[in-house]
């Protein structure tokens, strides 16, 4: 039981695990906005252009009360989306900043492992006087 709490404590305070922590947070936060956004300014937008009441509902034969929100899936759809692609170009700029600091890395790699003009020579001198 000990190993296993030692293991669950090393697990739980890994950078990664409280970088995901926090990225949750700030993600519900997030679609909070974007929820109020969709619910404030895009369904009535839509509305207007529509010409129907967004936020409607089709009433269900039976009890009283039950019917089928369209309006709040259609939401829910406009909110995924917007989300969705805010992630995607959030991933993308994240990828190509990566790409441009590996290259940055690779090409300084690069200039580190060409000899200078100083050690060429140095080499060239070596190299005389071992023949002689």
């Amino acid at each position: 039981m000990k190993k296993f709490l030692e293991e669950f404590k090393e697990f739980a305070l890994k950078g990664n695990v409280m970088d995901m922590a926090i990225g949750v947070i700030i993600g519900g936060a997030f679609t909070a906005i974007v929820t109020a956004f969709t619910d404030d300014f895009i369904t009535p937008v839509i509305s207007i252009f529509g010409g129907t009441e967004f936020g409607g509902k089709i009433p269900l034969p039976g009890p009283e009360g039950n019917a089928i929100l369209w309006g709040d899936f259609v939401s829910a759809v406009v909110n995924f989306i917007i989300v969705a692609l805010i992630l995607f170009l959030m991933l993308k700029g994240m990828n190509k900043l990566m790409n441009l600091r590996k290259k940055e890395e690779e090409a300084e790699e690069e200039k580190e492992a060409e000899p200078t003009k100083e050690e060429l020579l140095l080499t060239e001198i070596r190299d005389i006087l071992k023949n002689k």
